[in-house]
This record gives structure tokens, sequence and C-alpha cells, in this order.
């Protein structure tokens, strides 16, 4: 299988991560954003969308949007659970990832690091960490609930909404975010790391993490 992503999307972050965790190999076609590789024809036929991360099949056929993708491949494997409540909590945190949780963490990390096109005092920054900071207060709070021991949707163990959750919430502090503010999101932040086939955002680059530039060097 191939996966059309970005060095630093952290949508396409999720479906590497869940790849690891599964021990599914993905070969990269890592497209640049500066050099306009997304409105590329090619890329265009396989992702009508014209989104990262687009994950192609052996047979031709792809699927786009993170979310997707995460449950094609969790399908039939731990990290989607069997019991049909516990995949209505698994969809429950998935939907909140989308709708409440990855937006304004995004914008955040986008225009004040990336682009650095905003200031933290504009208004529309302001209003996007406010809603971050409510949207990481509901999961800090819902990591409390599940114990130490426990994960975000399920308790015994992981999920794919573990992994949704996960590269928004690790970028935080690129969009001004003081994660030391909330008590359980670090020890889950860590948790999730010490997973065997833990993968960075930069593959063996872990320091690379929060970087604001394309690197030259295609991750491998």
């Amino acid at each position: 299988m191939k996966l059309y992503d970005t060095q630093r999307s952290g949508n396409a972050w999720k479906v590497r991560l869940l790849a690891g965790f599964l021990n599914k190999s993905l070969q990269r076609v890592t497209l640049s954003i500066d050099r306009g590789n997304l409105g590329d024809p090619e890329f265009l036929k396989r992702s009508p969308l014209g989104m990262v991360p687009t994950l192609e099949l052996d047979d031709g056929r792809t699927i786009s949007e993170s979310i997707a993708i995460l449950q094609f491949l969790a399908h039939g494997t731990p990290w989607w659970p069997i019991a049909a409540l516990d995949q209505a909590y698994v969809l429950m945190w998935l939907s909140f990832e989308q709708s409440q949780h990855m937006h304004p963490l995004a914008k955040l990390r986008l225009h004040l690091s990336l682009h650095r096109d905003r200031g933290v005092g504009d208004e529309d920054m302001v209003r996007f960490k406010d809603e971050a900071k409510r949207a990481l207060h509901l999961l800090d709070d819902q990591l409390a609930r599940q114990g130490s021991s426990g994960w975000v949707a399920t308790q015994a163990h992981p999920s794919i909404a573990d992994v949704a959750l996960y590269p928004y919430t690790r970028l935080a502090s690129m969009g001004g975010i003081d994660l030391g503010a909330f008590q359980n999101l670090s020890p889950w932040l860590s948790r999730m790391e010490s997973l065997p086939g833990y993968q960075p955002l930069f593959p063996g680059r872990p320091e690379l993490n929060f970087s604001t530039v394309e690197i030259e060097d295609k991750p491998k």
C-alpha cells in the first residue's frame, strides 16, 4: 500500500502511527505543500478530494480522510474494538477530534508556527486558543475518568481514537498551548510513545517533530 502525505501533516501522521503500531509497511509518497504538489493532476487522479492523507491499496483503489483510513487499517485488530458499545465510544471521540479538537489546534500551529502570518493577540487566534483549551480540558477530563491504565475510549487496549487525538495534542505547544496545565495529557502522550512501533513525525528524527520547515531529504 502507498500513503500519499506531506512531511508535517498531523492527519497523515495518524495513519503512519497506526501502521507502525500494527507493524504494517506503507510506501510513502511525500508531497510538498510549498511546491504545490497537492494540485498535481496525477495526485488528483488518486485523491479526488485533493487532500492528504490518501491511501492507495494494492489494487489501485484509494481512501482519503484520516478517520476513514484509520478505521480501514484497524478493522479486525484490537485497535477497533469488537463490542458495539466500545465501537460507539470510539466513534464518539473520533467525532470530537474532528469537530472540536483538531481544527483550533491545527489553525494555531499553522498560523503561529508554520506560516507565522498571525499574532497571538489577533481575534481569530484568541478564539482558536480558547476553543483548543476547551477541547484539551475535555480530553484531559476523559483521561481522568478512564484512570491511569485506561485509554481515551476504551480500557484494556488503545483504539484509533487515541491515535487520532495524539498528533495535534502532541503538537499543541506550536500553537502556544502549555500542556503542563493539563494533568493527564502528558502521561497519556508518554504511554502512546512507549507503545511498540511508535513513529515520530519525522521517522528516526524525533527532534524534528516540531519542525516549522520542510526538510530537503524526504523521510524514509
